[in-house]
């Protein structure tokens, strides 16, 4: 029988990064309530966006995977979550690598920074729903 001494748990803290020079374009292009809700839509958006992905990561459904790893990439940008369409394109070349490990381990990296985007995003714009 094995006796585990000492069990290590890992914490995984990601840093997320946000362009907030590219949410004030939004606000200066559309003004206050058109930016609120293109940045309210996009966080919705995305929130189901993650969740898909992981469901299809779960069915090992790699095309849809890929494609919705991909359309990350631009709804992120453009409400300025660099990590988060970063991370989304490392899932998209994982996917096209054909490396399941790979896939799995950027799959659970991005749903962390983009957990921690959106709530950055949401915080930094004190929206409320």
């Amino acid at each position: 029988m094995n006796v585990v001494d000492k069990v290590i748990t890992l914490v995984q803290n990601e840093s997320v990064r946000l362009d907030p020079e590219r949410l004030s374009g939004l606000y200066s292009q559309l003004g206050d309530a058109g930016a609120e809700d293109v940045v309210c839509r996009a966080i919705e958006e995305l929130a189901v966006r993650l969740s898909n992905c992981e469901r299809l990561w779960r069915q090992q459904d790699w095309l849809d995977l890929r494609k919705s790893a991909r359309s990350l990439i631009a709804i992120s940008e453009q409400i300025g979550m660099t990590a988060l369409a970063r991370v989304a394109g490392d899932v998209t070349e994982a996917v096209d690598s054909g490396d399941p490990v790979a896939t799995s381990a950027t799959l659970f990296r991005l749903i962390r920074v983009g957990e921690r985007s959106l709530t950055a995003v949401w915080d930094l714009q004190d929206l409320s729903v």
